[in-house]
């Protein structure tokens, strides 16, 4: 069953999904040679939203923890993907070892672990747990709601590999964002693989490099397309050296919210669009809806008070916010039930492999929805989003779908070339 879309029947008719499906053909062709150029993230998320006008990536996880929350339907294409992506990098793998978060009370999120480690044992890989917690000293099972064990074990070093006792993987996958920095025990394991690379977590990376390669990615297929590259892409500026304690920043920060807002207004007069424009500031880096806030006038974030400050100063690990990324914001035109609602579509190496909606019925259609009171229902694809059907209407579910599915591939890309350019450079010998 398709969730109970309110938008599907009631929403506008987006032309950007006649677009899309009219030019499926070439949009496929395109992606096709854009992926013989670049290694596309082992895996990845992207949170879109659908403005009914637009259609855009706000945010793409390279370390993505909701595999538990995928229609069960699409497990095989998971692990199809999934055997695509280990052979690009060790083609001869039979040993990979799995580095999960630190969050052993958090049971939602090691259903996820073991959703993920199951897919990856239906490859034909040996697939184990290696936790970085110092607690786990020996080889210890967590039950889990459905009753299954989850085994984590200790990380063993040696020399320049990284293992488990009697494990010798060749292949190492990261589900840790690093956010807390890398670890000395993940530095330097030159003879293995490590998946995402350890640049791609949240200790390096930075969300305006992403959506710089996003920008780029957007102008060039919406120059194939003959559309308006502004129909999937959120306008975006970034502030550094913010402190939010200390009200450092607040004039750059009103800055740029005013020129975001002005070019977002710009072109809701150029389409006719009815609705206040807002933007969202949110840490450049980190996740879990930390550091978020949405603005809608540059007085707003003159004289924060000190609820405000707090919130917006820390994000995930307790880490100081320095830089803040203002970001076009995008209404939501989608529900779920009586809830707000807003895609989030999983990729394995190039391929869609599922989704879910998050749903938030305590947050408005301009807010972030990544907040208490979410909760998520499964995207179950009548068809693949790969499959578009031209005898229904652009908005049916297998086309609505079909676009979530192209803008998290474009998503996709566009984090491949940011893990490109923000490649550390090797020293030469």
């Amino acid at each position: 069953m398709v969730p109970n879309l309110t938008t599907a029947l009631t929403g506008p008719l987006l032309d950007l999904e006649r677009r899309f499906l009219d030019a499926s053909p070439q949009i496929e062709r395109w992606l096709r040679a854009q992926w013989n150029e670049h290694t596309p993230p082992f895996y990845s998320s992207t949170d879109l939203r659908n403005a009914g006008f637009k259609l855009a990536p706000v945010d793409t996880n390279l370390f993505p923890g909701g595999f538990n929350n995928l229609n069960p339907a699409f497990h095989p294409l998971c692990v199809q993907a999934a055997m695509s992506a280990i052979e690009k990098f060790c083609p001869e793998a039979c040993g990979l070892l799995l580095i999960p978060e630190n969050h052993t009370r958090n049971l939602f999120y090691l259903q996820n672990v073991a959703q993920l480690a199951g897919i990856l044992r239906q490859t034909g890989l040996n697939v184990r747990i290696g936790s970085l917690l110092p607690e786990i000293v020996a080889p210890t099972p967590v039950e889990l709601p459905d009753g299954s064990l989850l085994t984590l074990e200790p990380l063993r070093r040696n020399g320049n590999r990284l293992g488990l006792d009697g494990f010798n993987p060749c292949t190492i996958l990261l589900n840790n964002d690093l956010s807390a920095g890398v670890p000395e025990i993940l530095r330097g394991l030159d003879e293995q693989f490590v998946l995402p690379p350890l640049h791609a977590g949240w200790a390096t990376r930075r969300k305006s490099n992403h959506f710089a390669a996003y920008e780029q990615v957007a102008g060039e297929f919406a120059q194939t397309l003959g559309i308006d590259p502004w129909r999937i892409n959120p306008y975006f500026s970034v502030c550094r050296s913010i402190n939010f304690h200390e009200r450092q920043g607040e004039e750059c920060l009103a800055a740029n919210v005013d020129a975001v807002l002005g070019m977002v207004r710009e072109k809701y007069r150029e389409y006719g669009i009815d609705e206040t424009p807002f933007v969202i500031v949110k840490a450049d880096a980190g996740t879990y809806g930390m550091g978020v806030m949405t603005v809608k006038d540059a007085s707003e974030v003159i004289g924060l008070n000190r609820r405000q400050r707090n919130k917006m100063s820390v994000v995930k690990e307790g880490l100081e916010v320095s830089e803040v990324i203002i970001q076009e914001g995008v209404h939501t035109v989608e529900r779920v039930g009586d809830g707000v609602a807003e895609p989030v579509v999983y990729m394995i190496d190039r391929y869609v492999v599922g989704g879910f909606y998050r749903v938030n019925a305590a947050r408005g259609v301009d807010e972030n929805l990544n907040a208490p009171g979410m909760h998520f229902e499964p995207l179950a694809f009548e068809t693949s989003c790969l499959c578009p059907d031209a005898r229904q209407n652009p908005d049916a579910a297998p086309n609505r779908f079909y676009a979530y599915g192209v803008v998290a591939r474009l998503a996709a890309l566009a984090a491949a070339i940011e893990i490109e350019r923000t490649e550390p450079a090797v020293a030469e010998a």
